[in-house]
């Protein structure tokens, strides 16, 4: 068992990673990878991590995966909050790095979104809140249905970071056009942080329905695993 500060540093570089993989792809490369490789981009950064610090962590990566995994019994409230303290500092590191590179191109600009969350004039098909929050619940409810599912002691051993990366590329495929995905409050506060305004007024939708979400499969899948025939 690794000691609670080798797990968070663990979580800081995984979730550094997820996010300068994801929104790295989508602030550098976007116009050239389209939505599929930037979604692509997002379930690899997972699919590495898992592999890469799975057996130190966990590669939670993600407050509400955290959070969904303390409610379903998974994981120890009381290091809950390291936990999602180190997520946020992986993801701010992160986006710093995003900005320091990006901002020496020439015509760079906040302005140009920097792959933040948004919703209603800054969802990217322009999608309302109300469609975006419940994009934002389903997703990830259904992202911690597959972690829990996959990670269970009776599934195939090995596999779990393929299914869940595969997971995350196929929710960033469905909702990238809606809110420009998140299932993650870390990634969603990394990119407002710096692009301020709109972002801003809107990060509250990216961590309540994340966790929302979150909170619901932990309460459900225990109970699926419960009816056994």
């Amino acid at each position: 068992m690794f000691s609670l500060k080798t797990r968070c540093l663990a979580e800081t570089f995984g979730t550094f990673w997820l996010v300068l993989g994801g929104c790295g792809s989508a602030v550098f490369a976007a116009p050239h990878i389209g939505i599929l490789g930037v979604a692509l981009a997002f379930g690899l950064t997972v699919l590495t991590m898992a592999y890469a610090i799975g057996h130190i962590s966990g590669c939670h990566l993600n407050p509400a995966v955290t959070i969904g995994l303390f409610v379903g019994r998974r994981f120890p409230a009381k290091e809950v909050v390291p936990y999602i303290i180190a997520q946020l500092i992986g993801a701010i590191i992160a986006a710093a790095v995003i900005y320091l590179i990006a901002s020496g191109k020439a015509g760079f600009s906040l302005a140009d979104g920097f792959a933040a969350n948004g919703v209603g004039e800054h969802s990217p098909d322009k999608y309302s809140m109300l469609s975006g929050f419940v994009s934002e619940v389903v997703m990830t409810f259904a992202f911690l249905m597959i972690i829990m599912g996959s990670t269970h002691g009776k599934a195939p051993v090995g596999f779990a970071p393929i299914a869940i990366g595969l997971g995350l590329t196929l929710i960033h495929l469905i909702s990238i056009p809606i809110t420009n995905t998140s299932v993650n409050p870390a990634r969603a506060t990394s990119q407002a942080l710096f692009v301020q305004g709109w972002a801003l007024d809107q990060l509250w939708i990216f961590w309540v329905a994340p966790i929302i979400g979150a909170v619901l499969a932990g309460l459900i899948y225990p109970l699926l695993c419960k009816n056994k025939a």
